[in-house]
């Protein structure tokens, strides 16, 4: 049983694979006790473990609205879809229960921050409906039913205010929330994912089955990078660079954009993949990563970041740079830094010979501080007794 901690000790090294999808990090850590750990250099980053919860599973997400006002969601390992609700008030870690607003979800639900003060929790639900969910709310003291939720079954949520929000809820349709009410628009081609870089203006990118690059003879398909554009108006598309493997091409290909991210600056990227069906040839091309910067006026190649952040995807900004996918952090003036992390106690069940990778789901700055959270897991895997211990952990920087 994992048990209830604020703090730990020894370091972690190493990553998940590059180009992963995760927002968090993953990483073998590396053996050591559970004595203070050693003074943090000048520069470096260190995940410290802010709370582990009593339970063996994982935490799916992290809202944090104040220093005394942190919320966690998760799951149990024990063969049930029951969500776990934490609740940090500046003293303690509480489990609570689901809120009743809450309607019907499959799997943990979600957390949104709409505004400074306001936290939404969304359902997540594998059945399809084209009815309203219902959603709840919490307003800092209490939880209640949220008046006026999206419609359908939300993939992404990007809220800008409490006035101006966006939700994918279907392959080409997203919502817009203006204060009063939801209103349904019609996208150019299949979306995997928003970003609102600015008052009317709005990206999301996916991939397109039609169009320039996608023939590929005998009705076959060859399937692009596509994005789109909100100005406040419409939806227009936006021609992204066309992917294609040299000859011979390699067994049903496709290429698309998975993510965008808007900088504080105002500019976006996006990113994807060039890939094919695996395993039916013995001469296999490697897939191609797809890294786009928007300059004003048209999508162009990214400049290759050094070292361990060349494929990592921007999972969170702060002052001095970029949060990336697998614990990897990229600086303003172009440094590729490793995010460290400490191993679980022993008192957790860990034992010092065991392998353990971090896996975080969400990082959220701490509002009106320079302190960032993560929330997730620490996968233990070891002999005989394997386990996943969901983690809180607040990020340390040294110097």
């Amino acid at each position: 049983m994992v048990a209830l901690l604020l703090t730990a000790a020894g370091c972690g090294t190493d990553s998940d694979p590059a180009g992963s999808g995760t927002t968090g990090s993953a990483g073998t850590a590396e053996s050591g006790g559970q004595g203070a750990p050693p003074k943090a250099a000048a520069g470096s980053l260190t995940w410290e473990f802010e709370h582990i919860a009593d339970f063996s599973g994982k935490l799916a997400d992290v809202a944090v609205l104040a220093e005394d006002d942190i919320w966690a969601v998760g799951t149990e390992n024990n063969g049930t879809a029951n969500a776990h609700l934490l609740h940090y008030d500046g003293t303690q870690w509480k489990r609570e229960p689901l809120p009743e607003a809450l309607g019907t979800t499959d799997y943990p639900p979600l957390f949104e921050e709409v505004g400074e003060k306001a936290l939404w929790l969304r359902p997540q639900t594998s059945a399809q409906r084209t009815g309203v969910n219902p959603w709840a709310q919490w307003d800092g003291t209490r939880w209640s039913a949220v008046p006026n939720p999206p419609p359908g079954k939300v993939r992404d949520f990007e809220a800008a205010g409490p006035d101006d929000i966006w939700a994918l809820d279907g392959e080409r349709t997203a919502q817009h929330w203006d204060g009063t009410s939801w209103t349904t628009t019609r996208l150019p081609y299949g979306a995997s994912d928003l970003a609102v870089a600015g008052p009317d203006d709005v990206w999301a990118v996916g991939s397109r089955s039609t169009g320039p690059g996608t023939e590929l003879g005998h009705g076959e398909r060859y399937s692009q990078p596509a994005s789109m554009h909100w100005d406040g108006t419409s939806w227009t598309s936006v021609e992204a660079p066309q992917a294609r493997f040299e000859e011979p091409i390699p067994p049903e290909p496709g290429a698309g954009l998975g993510q965008v991210f808007a900088l504080d600056s105002g500019e976006v990227r996006a990113y994807g993949m060039n890939t094919f069906n695996h395993g039916e040839v013995e001469d296999e091309p490697a897939d191609e990563y797809i890294r786009l910067r928007w300059d004003g006026s048209k999508w162009v190649e990214q400049s290759p970041a050094p070292g361990g952040c060349t494929l990592r995807i921007p999972v969170g900004q702060d002052d001095e740079g970029l949060f990336l996918s697998g614990n990897w952090y990229l600086t303003d003036d172009g440094r590729c830094v490793k995010i460290k992390r400490h191993r679980l106690p022993l008192s957790t069940g860990a034992r010092k010979g065991s392998n353990q990778s971090l896996w975080l789901e969400e990082i959220h700055r701490v509002p009106g501080t320079d302190d960032w959270l993560g929330a997730g897991h620490v996968q233990v895997n070891q002999s005989g007794d394997p386990f996943g211990a969901p983690v809180v952990v607040r990020l340390k920087r040294g110097g």
